[in-house]
């Protein structure tokens, strides 16, 4: 089916995208898988490119078009390219939000610009050895000393991590913590007391940095703090619907994509005399794969839409990123066992799309959490 979503404009865009995977992404990304790390040149490149604060004013160095449909193109080109490593989805899409809606004039001027040429590599800092999804749990706190708060504990599973120049923690901010007690404190690269922990070894994504944070003693100035003083809960609701569909939009683009190489790869391997694509059973597997990525297809691109007209719920949101991530790891599993032997080969794209994308029923909140978010809408 043909999508009618994006115009000349989008294309153009999608243009563009590729056009910069192809000479500063592709060229070096087996070396950044081997390394762990992207290098921050692929940043300042990609700033230079304006791939970059797609949605922050002009003003502050941004694109100025909060045009989710541009956000898209993006997840759905990088998926295409398996250069999850640089994380421009995590950066615009995620963390952007933050600074763009809650962030003081002061703020904005002091990070944006920074944020919008690359120069300034961001994260955001939720996850806890003892806490996932659970923000209740949340036990990073921050000390109220005046014109200052000291901030200690410690986060893991942090996307960014070891590149991150602004690090936005959660952090309880009164006793009990909690939906009334947690705020936003933005720490910023070279503070004294913040320490990185090691660069996880992780089974895919693995030119994507991953780091444990560490947070002694450490001084964060009271205008550092991002949105209300205890609204973090709240600001954290308010964002995840777009994080979710990030999520979600990377799901079913590596399931189309799967689903073409895979394609290919049965027109053209053998067996018993013939190509695979002559067994019954192949055709099959290939026709209930792209039945369910055509529909899987169909509801994203009316969600996106819908939050690029400020329509989408995160009740929706949540059906997205479960539905397609889940279908992503469904279509990995069978695209590979079609593959054959072959498709066990690290060279072989399904190989390092099944591992890459295992993550993505697991971050941005599980399965089972959207499920939970799902289930109490419709049943109290």
């Amino acid at each position: 089916m043909q999508r009618r979503i994006f115009d000349a404009d989008h294309e153009a865009f999608r243009e563009t995208v590729r056009t910069f995977l192809t000479k500063e992404v592709l060229p070096h990304y087996e070396q950044w898988e081997k390394d762990g790390i992207v290098s921050r040149e692929a940043w300042r490149a990609a700033g230079r490119q304006g791939l970059l604060g797609l949605a922050v004013p002009e003003e502050y160095g941004g694109g100025g078009n909060t045009d989710f449909r541009y956000a898209a193109v993006i997840a759905e080109e990088f998926t295409r390219a398996g250069a999850a490593g640089l994380a421009i989805g995590l950066h615009n899409d995620i963390i952007g939000p933050y600074l763009t809606s809650l962030a003081t004039e002061e703020q904005k001027r002091r990070w944006l610009p920074g944020f919008c040429s690359g120069e300034t590599i961001t994260a955001i800092a939720m996850t806890e050895p003892g806490a996932g999804s659970d923000l209740q749990g949340i036990r990073t706190s921050a000390e109220d000393r005046g014109d200052h708060w000291v901030l200690n504990g410690s986060k893991t599973f942090i996307s960014n991590g070891i590149l991150a120049d602004l690090v936005v923690v959660v952090a309880k901010t009164t006793p009990e913590g909690g939906a009334h007690g947690l705020s936003l404190l933005v720490v910023e690269r070279g503070t004294e007391g913040f320490e990185r922990g090691r660069n996880l070894d992780k089974i895919g994504q693995k030119a994507q940095d991953t780091a444990e944070l560490f947070f002694h003693d450490v001084r964060v100035p009271k205008e550092n703090l991002l949105g209300e003083l205890n609204g973090a809960f709240v600001h954290l609701m308010t964002n995840l619907a777009q994080e979710r569909m990030g999520i979600a939009m990377a799901g079913i683009a590596a399931a189309e994509h799967l689903l073409e190489i895979t394609t290919t790869y049965v027109k053209e391997r053998e067996a018993f005399g013939r190509p695979l694509s002559k067994l019954q059973h192949i055709r099959f597997e290939i026709a209930e794969m792209a039945t369910e990525c055509a529909v899987t297809r169909t509801f994203l691109d009316r969600c996106i839409v819908d939050h690029s007209n400020g329509e989408l719920d995160h009740v929706h949101a949540s059906m997205a990123k479960w539905w397609a991530t889940e279908l992503q790891k469904r279509v990995a599993d069978r695209c590979l066992q079609l593959h054959g032997g072959y498709g066990y080969m690290s060279e072989y794209r399904v190989a390092r799309a099944f591992t890459d994308g295992r993550i993505q029923t697991i971050y941005g909140g599980t399965t089972e959490i959207m499920k939970e978010i799902i289930g109490r809408s419709l049943l109290g």
